[in-house]
């Protein structure tokens, strides 16, 4: 038997996942999660095979909870579960750790096909995602880190490299605190650096000011 959390912050979403993969005589959903954060706990305390990931939710999001996911529980298999197909989605979560992506629109017997493969250990990519990759890997573009960052992360460290404190930075971007330290916490595990001002350095290396 397959064992599956699945993590998205729509109720109706993990209700339609959890009603048709009950259907399904080798898959068992052990749990559901409505945040990021809710996975990564959930992940740890029951460690299942196989993770339906969502992208976009409140607190960490599906990138942060993928990588805290692989860190702690390398052994269940992370199956991005998402509507976006854009470069700021697909990378940093392929980097983070996932193991499979597939979109929404997918049908509901491709994602249990997907779940099947990801516990026989064979990832899936949507056509798209494929395609992607296979372009960055044959021109040769390797990803520079700040290429990861999202817009919003990314206008974070032009601030942090002007010397900006968070609470500057909340201001001047009409943001709350909490979600600057977010912001910052992300900026350098993704730039892997150990604190601000290395993170200023790099602003200033790589001429992002």
């Amino acid at each position: 038997m397959i064992r599956v959390l699945l993590v998205d912050d729509h109720e109706m979403v993990r209700m339609g996942l959890a009603a048709y993969l009950s259907t399904e005589d080798d898959i068992e959903v052990v749990a559901e999660a409505g945040s990021g954060e809710e996975g990564v706990r959930l992940t740890v305390e029951l460690k299942p095979d196989v993770v339906l990931m969502d992208l976009v939710m409140e607190g960490i999001g599906g990138v942060e909870a993928t990588r805290r996911i692989r860190e702690q529980c390398p052994a269940s298999k992370v199956i991005v579960l998402t509507s976006f197909i854009d470069d700021e989605k697909v990378y940093p979560v392929i980097e983070a750790g996932a193991f499979s992506y597939l979109l929404k629109t997918s049908r509901a017997s491709e994602i249990a096909k997907a779940i099947r493969a990801a516990a026989a250990g064979e990832p899936v990519l949507e056509s798209r995602v494929a395609g992607k990759i296979m372009a960055r890997f044959r021109h040769g573009q390797e990803a520079k880190p700040h290429e990861q960052l999202t817009p919003r992360e990314l206008e974070v460290l032009k601030l942090i490299g002007k010397g900006k404190s968070n609470q500057e930075i909340a201001d001047e971007l009409i943001i709350g605190i909490k979600t600057v330290k977010t912001h910052v916490s992300n900026i350098l595990a993704k730039l892997d650096v150990e604190d601000r001002t290395q993170a200023a350095i790099y602003v200033h290396t790589h001429n992002l000011g």
